[in-house]
C-alpha cells in the first residue's frame, strides 16, 4: 500500500540559482549532492519536513516547460505552512514574488502562489 509521497523531481536550467532558491530561501536542508561528469549533470536531494524530498536536477539545456495555459500534466507543487503572511514576507524580502492570498472554497484555508527560478507554479498552503 502506498503511504506518502517520497520526492518530486524537479529539473532546472540554472542549477546555482536553482540551488540558492531551494536551500537559502525555501530553506531545504540538502541531503546529498552528486555531480555526474558523463552526463554534466548535477543531482540534490533535499529535505521537504519530515518525510518528503526533492530531487534537483541540472541538465544543458533542458526544454522548457508548458505552463500557461495551464498545460497537462503536474500542475503545481504545495508546500504547507503554519505561517502564511510570514511565509510570503519572507519570499518578498528575498525578492520573490507572490500573488495575492486566496482562500480554498472547499476547505476554507488560505494559499498563494509564486515561481521558481525556472517559472515552475509553487503554492504556501497554510495548515
Amino acid at each position: 500500500m502506498i503511504s506518502a509521497i517520497h520526492h518530486v523531481a524537479i529539473i532546472c536550467a540554472d542549477y546555482a540559482r536553482s540551488k540558492h532558491f531551494y536551500t537559502e530561501i525555501l530553506g531545504f536542508k540538502v541531503i546529498n549532492e552528486t555531480y555526474r561528469a558523463e552526463r554534466d549533470s548535477y543531482k540534490l536531494d533535499l529535505q521537504v519536513g519530515d518525510y518528503g524530498q526533492i530531487e534537483l536536477f541540472s541538465f544543458a539545456n533542458p526544454p522548457e516547460r508548458p505552463s500557461y495555459p495551464e498545460a497537462r500534466g503536474l500542475r503545481h507543487l504545495a508546500f504547507s505552512t503554519d505561517d502564511l503572511e510570514d511565509q510570503i514576507s519572507r519570499l518578498n524580502d528575498c525578492g520573490v514574488k507572490t500573488e495575492a492570498i486566496r482562500t480554498d472554497e472547499i476547505t476554507g484555508r488560505r494559499f498563494a502562489f509564486f515561481q521558481d527560478p525556472d517559472g515552475l507554479p509553487l503554492e504556501l498552503y497554510e495548515s
